[in-house]
């Protein structure tokens, strides 16, 4: 088994969370059943899920495999996964994450994440959407008493720490000014095309990590989002780093990230790939390097949550 990451992120609370994960999102059963396998092997140990990625029971299946035979004990796991967009209210959040814990067969998570800033219905199956065809959606979200319920549940001990994904700073701002316990971690897009510096900065003066979601660019989405989105790993300057350094384009363009403070989750089902992704420990990019990639940075968001039919309409959005 190759070794596990080496390099970890520390929360204000003292825990500590890998700063390279594995990613799920858009992983049927059968793909994420034999990657996650294939993962663990490679030597991952963040794992970062959600309830919306509808693989959560398949996923707590291989961890109770791994835990059951002994290859891992549940405190060498760090387990992430999401409250979900109909479950954004401070009433349901305990009955949401008690539901991922039993699909997960955990008693507890690393760190539990509010998925989004905006709240659906809460309806068993698609959410549900108008004659339009775009998703109905709550006008408000109480991120307050929200947050709220999000402490409740770190207090119970059903997760270890608890923090925001896909918030703007306005939005964490709004949390911090009225917390008890600080949102741990923010999960956001951010990779060469996207940097976010502001909202990265923010977060690191706030005493707030940051994880990276989509690293890679995530072609794979493009017929989800009905365009084409750009291809990090055919950028010239990607390309031309990864070759004086005798690396993979996406090992460049991770370890980029993990050289910034960010922690970052990359998808891959290609056992190959996978192992890649995680040989990040034994290299370092240059200044001039860093340099050459932060200067990529466009402000080109690939998820813009256009698979969300009307979002555009909500008061939260942008986020």
């Amino acid at each position: 088994m190759a070794a596990a990451c080496k390099i970890d992120l520390t929360f204000e609370n003292g825990q500590k969370m890998p700063a390279l994960g594995f990613g799920t999102w858009r992983a049927p059963d059968e793909e994420v059943e034999k990657a996650l396998n294939q993962a663990l092997e490679a030597g991952y140990r963040h794992i970062d899920c959600a309830p919306v990625y509808l693989n959560e029971p398949t996923i707590g299946r291989v961890l109770r495999q791994w835990i059951d035979s002994g290859r891992v004990t549940r405190e060498e796991l760090f387990i992430v996964t999401k409250l979900p967009p109909h479950g954004t209210r401070a009433a349901t959040v305990e009955k949401f994450l008690k539901r991922s814990l039993t699909d997960l067969q955990l008693d507890y998570v690393d760190l539990y994440l509010v998925h989004v800033p905006f709240t659906v219905p809460e309806v068993d199956g698609p959410f549900l959407t108008d004659d339009n065809g775009e998703i109905v959606l709550e006008t408000t979200t109480d991120h307050v008493s929200l947050w709220k319920g999000m402490e409740a549940i770190a207090d119970a001990g059903l997760a270890r720490s608890i923090g925001l994904s896909n918030f703007n700073q306005r939005q964490i701002q709004r949390v911090l000014d009225n917390c008890r316990i600080k949102p741990a971690n923010l999960q956001i897009e951010n990779h060469i095309y996207l940097q976010q510096t502001g909202l990265v900065k923010f977060c690191k003066a706030n005493g707030i990590t940051v994880t990276a979601y989509s690293p890679l660019g995530s072609k794979g989405i493009e017929k989800l989002l009905n365009r084409e989105v750009p291809d990090l790993l055919d950028n010239p300057v990607v390309k031309e780093i990864a070759q004086r350094q005798d690396r993979t384009p996406a090992q460049i363009l991770l370890r980029h990230l993990l050289q910034r403070g960010i922690a970052t989750i990359p998808k891959s089902t290609n056992v190959d790939r996978l192992r890649q992704n995680i040989a990040l420990f034994d290299f370092e990019l240059t200044d001039a390097d860093m340099a050459e990639l932060n200067g990529l940075d466009q402000n080109v968001r690939i998820c813009d949550f256009a698979f969300f039919p009307g979002i555009t309409k909500h008061p939260e959005f942008p986020f």
